[in-house]
């Protein structure tokens, strides 16, 4: 297996080599013409004769004619930002765009600001943060999903260079893990609309999975909040991800197609008629090639599709369409390599996952006011199979069945109004949410559980809040209340139990510092999966949990080198209350979810209570055209106990460090290479119960050992330490262009010591013993993880 995978890691590089040989000096040197209309975010008319310029680049620009129109001549291909400037507005920079003979028309936004009596006064600066959430966002810019080594474009894994992001090196999935939260306490929005999971094969429950559902090429910009939440995202204890989707091109009819070492897809933007533009995209899967030349136990195989369809009635009123869809199947590598495989094949189900999520936004702009009315509905269907042995001849071999069916829809509405320095932000949500599950589950005595469940019900929510930016810019202030409830019992539906209030403050006494700080309290419901778990008659047994709830606060200070450099340094403090605790294992519901299939369809209590708190610090250096470098660092620690009157202990994602570093060199000839080197510590963990997993009806329920949970994280695994690398070379061409890359994740092929494990030899010690006194004979495993996972793909857009 060891020389198969360096022949991989030879191939990737190789393959590509040849192709880069066979096309290096066809394309010609170009500059492409960028169009766009500058126009004031309120009244969306057109601002005359603004100045337009390219951001980082000496001497560019142009000036827009009187209806705000501009064209810009000349402009490099690659990756840029632009900036508008003009007496009376606030000096704006857009997200990136990337600049290819198919660059969409750009709108820029620009706000009134009556202290603005100098139109040249400012250096528009990238490093940019919001009056709600002047500390513990990230804004992601199109470069770092185009190009941060390791990524390979995966929203969830792009966001893990970030400061706060936690990950298991263990696995090949994308578990989302912020400041010691569980997966289990992320929200996700599209263009507004609430998704359920950005992962294929997502965890029932939670968030994670092995790959990400969005197809990053439709991706303008994301707004990562791992806390400061805005008002109207609830339901989010350590994460909103607020994800804005490019607009469709108003003047062509693009497509882009790649081919990459797991999927191939095909994108397209444009526009049906003068007034709608649309973005779409579909993409097929062979992962499950790859995971059998790299000789792993699971063959993942999916499809998905995104849509946004955008018509603009008038100037006044428009309205967004927003589809996502995913198909998932899991299948197992039955020809095991080694005794690892054998022990993972001894308990991965088999999965089929089917999820969708249509959305419409209408947004009416009304001089001073902007309203918004959301509609969506979501859906997940969850299906798991297991077999002992995976052995499907025997029916009585079955040891899990379950099918999970839930759904979500919603109604949003929010108005937002500028008044002077203040903006005046309020709405309500509501949703109906329902959950159909059919579970077939042997036990450790030996016995079945099988169950149905159908459960539906009402939430709601409503939130206000107000942003105050000083007229001269260094004193920004939040605060915001939010409330929810629900109809899923009486201690659910009273509102005023889960008061939500949030505040903000920013201060910059001089040019280049300043100074912030949050705090709120923050709720979120358990998850459908708990709600609606019943027992052996029918009865609810989880109908006394209670929200969860999570105290959140954090002090910054920032120092910026105009748009060249930032130094963040940031510490945070996070209070858990009322989370769901096992009453089986005396777990918390939050340090698990990081495992396919489902989770809290157990007896759960809202006893358990944690803490995390740590440092932060955030380095970015940016040199147009030339090097894009991001380091982070997070110093932490994450605690819980199952109850007030018991101790402490480390939780499921207590690393305590996480460093981070990457960097991006832009070479000659649209020539890019890209490292990232990450450490993280080590993960505590639970030793396996060997006298309890040998026993013949606790090993046949389940294919795998049982957790000693009287030492419940009681060990430590090591440290482990990754290199990615990444390479992209285009090329521009006239009327299309081409792109090569090459993504090698853990080039060191760095190897990460496992818990040890047990395998049933399948030999019975005793078989004149009663059934329950049984014993198999155990293997005992040295488990290690760690390839490397080479990508290698080809871009075209035409």
């Amino acid at each position: 297996m060891y020389v198969m995978k360096r022949i991989v890691f030879s191939w990737a590089v190789s393959s590509a080599l040849v192709v880069l040989s066979m096309i290096d000096g066809a394309a010609q040197s170009q500059s492409y013409s960028v169009r766009g209309r500058v126009i004031d975010r309120l009244t969306r008319e057109g601002i005359p004769y603004a100045a337009v310029i390219i951001v980082g680049v000496e001497g560019s620009g142009n000036v827009a004619d009187s209806t705000g129109v501009f064209v810009l001549d000349g402009v490099r291909p690659g990756i840029s930002q632009f900036s508008a400037i003009q007496l009376g507005y606030r000096t704006v920079v857009t997200p990136e765009y990337r600049i290819t003979p198919y660059t969409p028309f750009i709108e820029i936004e620009m706000d009134q600001d009556p202290t603005e009596i100098a139109a040249s006064s400012v250096r528009p600066s990238p490093f940019l943060r919001s009056v709600e959430s002047p500390v513990s966002v990230r804004v992601i810019s199109l470069g770092d999903i185009e190009k941060i080594p390791g990524s390979n474009k995966d929203i969830a894994r792009i966001v893990r260079s970030y400061p706060g992001v936690s990950y298991s090196p263990i696995g090949y999935r994308n578990d989302l893990i912020v400041r010691g939260g569980g997966p289990t306490e992320n929200v996700f929005f599209i263009d507004g609309v609430e998704i359920p999971n950005i992962n294929h094969f997502a965890t029932q429950g939670a968030s994670g999975g092995p790959v990400s559902i969005l197809n990053s090429d439709l991706i303008r910009e994301i707004s990562f909040y791992t806390g400061s939440f805005p008002a109207n995202r609830g339901g989010a204890l350590s994460s909103v991800m607020d994800i804005s989707l490019r607009e469709g091109n108003k003047d062509k009819q693009a497509f882009k197609a790649v081919i990459g070492a797991s999927e191939a897809g095909v994108s397209a933007s444009g526009h049906i008629g003068k007034n709608t533009t649309y973005i779409a995209s579909v993409r097929q899967s062979y992962l499950q090639l790859l995971f059998r030349l790299l000789g792993l136990p699971m063959l993942p195989n999916y499809i998905d599709g995104q849509v946004k369809i955008k018509t603009k009635f008038n100037t006044r009123n428009e309205i967004t369409f927003i589809g996502l869809a995913g198909f998932d199947n899991l299948r197992l590598n039955e020809n095991p390599d080694d005794k690892g495989d054998e022990y993972l094949l001894s308990y991965l189900p088999l999965l089929k996952q089917e999820t969708f999520t249509v959305g419409a936004t209408y947004k009416h702009f009304s001089d001073k006011h902007i309203q918004t009315v959301t509609l969506s509905y979501n859906y997940l269907n969850n299906r798991s199979n297991k077999y002992l042995q995976n052995d499907d001849s025997d029916p009585l071999n079955l040891i899990l069945k379950s099918s999970g069916l839930e759904g979500k829809a919603q109604a949003r509405f929010e108005n937002r109004s500028y008044i002077s320095s203040w903006t005046i932000r309020s709405g309500a949500d509501m949703s109906w949410r329902h959950y159909d599950s059919d579970v077939f589950r042997m036990m450790n005595d030996g016995n079945p559980m099988d169950y149905y469940t159908n459960v539906g019900f009402m939430t709601w929510g409503m939130y206000g809040s107000a942003d105050y930016k000083a007229p001269s810019g260094k004193l920004n202030v939040f605060a915001g209340l939010r409330t929810d409830g629900s109809s899923f019992s009486k201690s659910t539906a009273q509102f005023w139990k889960q008061f939500s209030p949030r505040a903000a403050i920013s201060y910059m006494p001089w040019k280049a510092w300043s100074f912030n700080a949050s705090a709120g309290l923050y709720h979120q419901l358990p998850p459908m999966t708990a709600l609606s778990f019943k027992d052996a008659e029918g009865i609810l047994v989880n109908k006394e949990l209670e929200y969860m709830r999570v105290f959140s606060a954090a002090v910054g200070a920032d120092w910026k080198l105009m748009d060249r450099l930032f130094i963040g340094l940031e510490g945070f403090y996070k209070r858990f209350m009322d989370i769901p605790l096992s009453l089986a294992t005396n777990v918390p519901l939050t340090c698990i979810g990081a495992d396919y299939g489902a989770i809290g369809e157990e007896p759960l209590v809202s006893s358990a209570q944690g803490r995390s708190y740590g440092m932060e610090l955030l380095v970015k250096w940016l040199i147009p055209d030339k090097i894009s470098l991001v380091g982070a660092a997070t110093l932490y620690k994450s605690e819980y106990r199952s109850s007030p009157s018991e101790k402490y202990i480390p939780s499921a994602w207590d690393n305590r460090f996480i460093v981070n570093v990457s960097a991006v060199y832009d070479l000659p000839r649209y020539w890019s290479i890209g490292a990232k080197a990450s450490v993280i510590g080590g993960a505590p963990y639970t030793p396996y119960d060997e006298e309890a997993s040998s026993l013949k009806t606790v090993w046949d329920a389940a294919g795998r050992p049982v957790y000693d949970y009287t030492r419940y994280n009681g060990m430590r695994l090591d440290p482990y330490f990754q290199l990615d690398l990444r390479v992209d070379k285009n090329f521009y061409f006239k009327k299309w262009a081409l792109g090569v890359y090459v993504d090698l994740q853990n080039v060191t092929f760095s190897k990460i010591a496992q818990p040890d494990a047990y395998l049933s030899t399948g030999v019975v010690l005793d078989e004149s013993l009663p059934l329950s006194e049984q014993k198999y004979e155990l293997e005992m495993l040295e488990l290690t993880s760690g390839t490397i996972v080479p990508s290698v793909g080809i871009t075209a857009e035409f």
